[in-house]
């Protein structure tokens, strides 16, 4: 790559966090650790990152915790790593800001496919929509990927602009859950379910910073049987 991406690996296990290191770099990363949630704290406040892959799983401060503390400050995509399988922790997991997670023991390969579409996510090339969106008081930067209300910035994590770029795509028309998936540059679930509900929750945190009222949705409706439907001014 010709700009390597900067990840921060944050896990309380010496020898994971050493071999994903190692692993990282030789595939063209540059690689910064941490061993708990207190030092990736202090490396965040002077280093800024492409990527951070945090374990959920550590003493002390865990990583769904660090998640929800980070996440209104920066806008680094997360991807956490759960020894956890049950689906209300990956729920959970979302719900605190991250972007993704990986269930442990992964394959390596896994791994990078994760990182890849994880990093392709950040809006690079042009729309296929409209350059502006506007919803009420806010208007979107489909370029950019970025939302505003006035001058003022509104943050949106990678997913969360991600998704909203995809609708603002094909603005009136739904998408369904498995197509948003797939745009996600995730793979789908085997058990739809846990897909469709991973999708679900970013909708939820996408709607409590467009919609005036996200219990009663003006911008981003739910189509039944369909999907998700953009509908702007």
């Amino acid at each position: 790559m010709t700009d390597a991406a900067h990840i921060l690996v944050v896990d309380d296990d010496e020898r994971i966090r050493n071999l994903l290191r190692r692993f990282l770099v030789k595939n063209g990363f540059i690689v910064s650790t941490a061993t708990d949630a207190a030092q990736a704290r202090k490396i965040l406040k002077g280093l800024e990152f492409d990527l951070i892959v945090l374990d959920v799983m550590m003493p002390g401060e865990d990583g769904i915790s660090l998640t929800q503390h980070l996440r209104p400050r920066i806008s680094t995509p997360i991807l956490l790593l759960t020894a956890r399988a049950e689906t209300e922790d990956r729920i959970s997991g979302l719900e605190a800001g991250a972007d993704d997670y990986l269930p442990k023991p992964f394959e390596p390969r896994e791994l990078l496919l994760r990182i890849a579409a994880i990093l392709r996510r950040v809006p690079q090339a042009q729309p296929a929509g409209p350059k502006f969106i506007t919803l009420g008081p806010l208007r979107y930067d489909t370029e950019r990927g970025q939302l505003f209300e006035g001058e003022a910035h509104i943050h949106l994590t990678g997913t969360e602009s991600a998704l909203l770029r995809r609708l603002a795509e094909t603005p009136g028309e739904p998408v369904g859950r498995t197509d948003l998936t797939l745009d996600l540059g995730r793979t789908p679930s085997e058990d739809s379910d846990s897909s469709d509900r991973a999708i679900d929750v970013q909708i939820t945190r996408l709607r409590r910073k467009i919609e005036p009222d996200p219990k009663e949705p003006r911008y981003l409706q739910t189509v039944r049987g369909a999907g998700y439907m953009l509908i702007p001014d």
